[in-house]
């Protein structure tokens, strides 16, 4: 079986555009193609191939043929390439600017066989205010929230402290905490989502879905930064008990309310502070591997990407878990029982 894992970051996504590229999307995005692609490399019979940037020297994973690529020609040429020869392919790249929905429009065009969300998931979940939106249509909670446009000011009648973000963000791209009306976020371009800052337990929940189900994995605590950034710096897993069954339920509503996907989606959501999850709010939708994947795999003694592949062919993906706790960075290592795997 051939396989193509393309990380849009690590694999040339770059290559043509102005700009470094961002430490953290780089780490992040390494990262995940490291764990996904070493997991698919175990499969029976795969032959897993990735692409590397040129600039990005220290992307390896053990099992899979890496392809650099140097110009966004070359790039283009052989995603063309992979996209048509492969058994399965599975795409993560940042919303930021569409990146995700364009190269997954890209291989629906010519009939990739993906194991990742379709365009039609991606195209509202890598937009935080049609996310906002399905969700409240759907009644799933999500914080309070309204759009600033680039040159409003922050409204003196909101419930603050606020977060405020862009529509396309990912990894807390542009994203600050706000206290009051008088706070001066940095100017920004293109409108914005203002929301009610959520308190609680921040965390997520990975979901495999299939066409005929959709199973949440162990949630995961987040652990985010406190300079006024939230940004995302690891995690910590598995959540049991009532808040475990609260994420995954809150979670299975969330992604009920957009369009089918097949495959890994993660959602990020608050657990607040009353027992009965009345407080519980959903924060946004991933419509791709996340960085929690790093750690997951290390919950299971199954295998993951076997999984995803298994979602495709419409099988309902069954993997048991451990509640051993594992924490991880945004690195791709993972502490088991206080040892480094």
């Amino acid at each position: 079986m051939r396989i193509f894992l393309y990380e849009w970051v690590s694999g040339g996504g770059m290559l043509g555009l102005e700009g470094a590229m961002p430490a953290s999307l780089l780490r992040e995005g390494s990262a995940m193609a490291r764990a996904v692609g070493e997991d698919c490399a175990k499969l029976p019979g795969a032959e897993v191939t990735l692409l590397r940037d040129v600039r990005v020297m220290d992307l390896s994973a053990s099992g899979c043929a890496l392809l650099a690529v140097d110009s966004a020609a070359e790039r283009d040429a052989l995603l063309q390439e992979h996209f048509a020869a492969s058994d399965a392919v599975l795409l993560i790249a940042p919303e930021t600017d569409a990146h995700l929905a364009k190269i997954v429009g890209e291989a629906e065009s010519v009939k990739a066989r993906l194991i990742s969300p379709g365009f039609s998931f991606v195209q509202i979940a890598g937009d935080k205010n049609l996310t906002s939106e399905a969700l409240r249509l759907a009644g799933v909670p999500i914080p309070e929230g309204l759009v600033l446009e680039p040159d409003d000011p922050l409204p003196e009648e909101f419930p603050y402290p606020a977060v405020i973000k862009p529509f396309d963000g990912a990894g807390s791209e542009d994203t600050y905490l706000v206290s009051g009306p008088l706070d001066a976020p940095p100017p920004y371009a293109w409108p914005r989502r203002l929301e009610r800052y959520a308190s609680g337990l921040p965390c997520s929940v990975a979901v495999l879905m299939s066409r005929s189900d959709a199973l949440p994995l162990p949630p995961c605590e987040q652990v985010l930064s406190t300079d006024g950034r939230l940004r995302y710096l690891g995690g910590r897993g598995p959540l049991t008990g009532a808040f475990a069954r609260r994420a995954q339920l809150l979670a299975l509503r969330a992604v009920a309310a957009l369009p089918p996907a097949i495959g890994y989606v993660g959602v990020d959501l608050v657990l607040g502070a009353a027992p009965d999850g009345s407080e519980d709010v959903v924060i946004e939708i991933n419509p791709r591997i996340t960085t929690s994947y790093t750690g997951l795999r290390f919950m299971t003694p199954g295998n993951l990407a076997a999984a995803m592949l298994a979602c495709r062919e419409g099988r309902p993906p069954i993997a048991p878990f451990s509640d051993a706790i594992v924490e991880f960075g945004t690195d791709g290592l993972a502490r088991f029982s206080g040892a480094t795997r």
